[in-house]
Order: C-alpha cells, then sequence, then structure tokens
C-alpha cells in the first residue's frame, strides 16, 4: 500500500535573480516522498515548485490540495490536479523514481553514466549594467559560447549598448545571444525594439509580448527579424488550446518548462506538437531545487536535443540539496558516483 508525505522548502538565492516580474530573493518548493508500506526504505521523491505571479496554480489551497493527494495517494489519479501543474510534476517524477528504487535515478542514459554532457546556455540575470556585465564577463570565463540575458528591466538603450560592447569582441560565430523579455515589450514597440535588437545578430527572443495575445504574437513571429521563442504562452492552457495556440502563432521555437506544464508526459505531447508545425524546441528548468532539476535534467538527455538548454540553475541557492549534477565547458553533467 502507498504512503506518501511533503515538506516545505524556502529556497534562498545566493544574490537575487532579477526579472522584469521583480527581484527574486526566495523560492518556495514541497518535497513530496512517496513509498510502499511494505518496503519504507526505498522512497520516490518529486518537486512540487512554483514561482509566484508565474505559476498557474492558485496559492490559496495549495497545501489544501497537497493534503488531498497525500491521504489519496494509493488511488492518486482519483485526485483532480488539473489546475496544479507543478503537483502533478511532483507526483510524475516522485512514483518514477519508486518504481526505479528510489535511488534519484530516473532515466538511465549514457547521461547517467556520466559519459556525456547536455549544452547548456549561460543565465544573465537583469540588473544594473554593471551587474549584468560582471555576470556576462564570468560565463565567457567559464567557457559559454551560448548566454542568456533577461532583458525590459533596465533603459532598453542601456540594454542595447551591452550588447553592442558584446559583439564587438565576440562574433555571431563566437557567441549565440539569446534574450528573454518575459513579455516586458507592448505590441505597439516591440517591432521597432525586434529590428533594434537584430542589429546585433540575437539567436531569439522569448515571449517579447505577454501571452494571451495570439494575433499581436502571430504578426510579430511574421515579420519580426528575430526568432521568436513561446515561453508563458503555454501557461493554463489544455491540449486543445495548446495545438490552436501553436496553429496560429506559428513560432520559430517554443521553450518547456515542465513544471509549469503539467510534467514529463505533458511535455513530451507539446514536443509532438511542435514538431508537427517545424517548430524547433529546448527545455528550461523553472528554478526548482535540484530535486527537480536532477529529473528534468535526466528525462533532457534521453531526448537528444543538440541545442544548448536552460538547465544551468543548479548553483543558485544557499541551501540547495547535494547533487550529482555539474557544470563544465558551457555543458551539465551527471556524476554516478554521487
Amino acid at each position: 500500500m502507498l504512503k506518501a508525505e511533503y515538506n516545505k522548502i524556502t529556497l534562498i538565492f545566493k544574490r537575487p535573480g532579477g526579472t522584469s516580474r521583480g527581484v527574486l530573493k526566495t523560492k518556495d518548493s514541497w518535497i513530496l516522498k512517496v513509498w510502499d508500506e511494505q518496503n519504507p526504505g526505498s522512497a520516490g521523491t518529486g518537486e512540487c515548485s512554483i514561482i509566484y505571479g508565474l505559476s498557474p496554480d492558485p496559492v490559496d489551497g495549495y497545501e489544501d490540495k497537497l493534503n488531498e493527494l497525500v491521504q489519496n495517494i494509493q488511488h492518486s489519479d482519483s485526485v483532480d490536479l488539473t489546475d496544479y501543474p507543478s503537483i502533478k510534476f511532483g507526483l510524475e517524477t516522485a512514483l518514477l523514481d519508486l518504481q526505479t528504487g528510489g535511488k534519484k535515478l530516473l532515466f538511465p542514459s549514457s547521461f547517467t553514466e556520466g559519459k556525456r554532457g547536455i549544452p547548456i546556455n549561460g543565465l544573465i540575470w537583469m540588473g544594473d549594467f554593471e551587474f549584468m556585465r560582471e555576470q556576462i564577463i564570468e560565463k565567457l570565463e567559464a567557457g559559454f559560447n551560448c548566454i542568456k540575458l533577461k532583458i525590459g528591466n533596465i533603459d532598453f538603450d542601456k540594454e542595447l549598448e551591452l550588447l553592442r560592447l558584446l559583439r564587438k569582441d565576440f562574433g555571431k560565430t563566437e557567441l549565440e545571444i539569446r534574450v528573454d523579455a518575459n513579455g516586458a515589450f507592448s505590441p505597439a514597440n516591440a517591432l521597432e525594439k525586434l529590428k533594434r535588437l537584430s542589429d546585433y545578430h540575437i539567436h531569439s527572443i522569448e515571449q517579447p509580448i505577454k501571452q494571451n495575445q495570439w494575433e499581436e504574437m502571430a504578426g510579430l513571429c511574421e515579420k519580426s527579424p528575430i526568432d521568436i521563442a513561446l515561453d508563458e504562452e503555454f501557461i493554463g492552457l489544455n491540449n486543445n488550446k495548446t495545438a490552436l495556440m501553436l496553429k496560429a502563432i506559428n513560432p520559430q521555437y517554443i521553450i518547456l518548462k515542465p513544471s509549469l506544464l503539467g510534467g514529463l508526459k505533458r511535455s513530451e505531447k507539446i514536443i509532438e506538437m511542435a514538431n508537427h508545425h517545424q517548430t524547433e524546441w529546448w527545455v528550461t528548468s523553472a528554478l526548482e531545487s535540484n530535486i527537480g532539476l536532477n529529473a528534468i535534467a535526466q528525462w533532457t538527455a534521453t531526448l537528444n536535443n543538440p541545442m544548448p538548454q536552460g538547465l544551468g540553475t543548479g548553483m543558485l541557492y544557499t541551501n540547495n540539496f547535494p547533487s550529482p549534477l555539474y557544470i563544465e565547458k558551457a555543458h551539465l553533467y551527471f556524476n554516478p558516483l554521487h
């Protein structure tokens, strides 16, 4: 007979993470454990991770839903998690971990054997000009040839100046630059800003305008000199609406965040839809602890996508869990001895 419990953890950022939605100093997660009553020493672990203001999960009643799940874990399919994609992700990965012996080895592969790494981008948080410049130098010195800058927080001309300085020293064949606006542009000024950004050979821009503006986003995808990647656009959509949205907007790229989308199987379904539209994709973590990141990384490795993935978030927190994951030469690796 299955049993379950959960514990809340508040993760503390080593240094505040700036986004267009504000500055993050802490982030809450709930760690779900599932075990068989006859073998309590072997438990599956999953993470239910939310980002306030971004995750679609209702904050009020979140722990009530977790309590309902824990009480009914033997028949978890009977618990309605439609509005709780983060709990779906935590449950799915906890059960996968349990099935594979509770060793946090969900998807054995050459990655988990330590033989192959996953290419990743270097994440640059928003902040003042000098802070962003320092981060870029750190990433370049660490060997990253693909970086992702969060933009839309400081003066746009200063962000362009940062890009100009970057391109002065690193051409487009030496350094791939992705930018993430988190919906910071308005439909009225987005195209003009995209044209100005294109002077610096930008690979792609994530979510230039806020989600749920399908007609405006479709127009940008058609006219923009920079390829557009959808991210927040998926939040809160079921499979039918996701299919309609992809057809209506026809983006160049999509970005998959399993804990915001409702798990790994759901993410695979969206990849199928993207492939149907010949839309490329990559996977990004959504500020999970090392427990969620470990599950996402192992799954991502099985997809064999050669593009840099957004999985370099394991060192963000002062109180993270021990992990077999480490970064070397712009790749995420798994140490099977840990």
